[in-house]
């Protein structure tokens, strides 16, 4: 007799400076981190990404944002499934929504 199949572990992502979010697989802590996560996922499918506005300083998560946008922009978006904005800078979590809700990235506005 076989077993069933497993199902695969989702895969969620998380880019913030300083919140756990225990739900994700893997966490980056800068723009930069997240930029090189969200490459090491490139072709395959991310369940969840969520991400945080103010990353610590002068660091923003808009860098990861135009990665996402310049990629949907070139036919060639990344496979994700919602995109949690959990920022408590409201004007900075209204900037990445709108973006990425521009090039049909799915968003939802989010607690973390």
């Amino acid at each position: 007799m076989s077993e069933a199949p497993t199902a695969s572990m989702p895969v969620i992502l998380g880019i913030d400076d300083l919140r756990p979010l225990p739900r994700c697989t893997r966490i980056a802590r800068t723009s930069r981190e997240g930029i090189q996560l969200l490459e090491e996922h490139r072709h395959s499918f991310v369940d969840e990404l969520w991400l945080d506005h103010d990353l610590g300083g002068d660091d923003t998560i808009m860098p990861v944002v135009t990665l996402l946008e310049e990629a949907a922009f070139n036919a060639r978006p990344f496979q994700i499934g919602t995109v949690f904005v959990h920022s408590a800078n409201p004007i900075g979590a209204e900037t990445v929504m709108r973006s990425l809700a521009r090039w049909s990235y799915r968003v939802e506005r989010a607690t973390a």
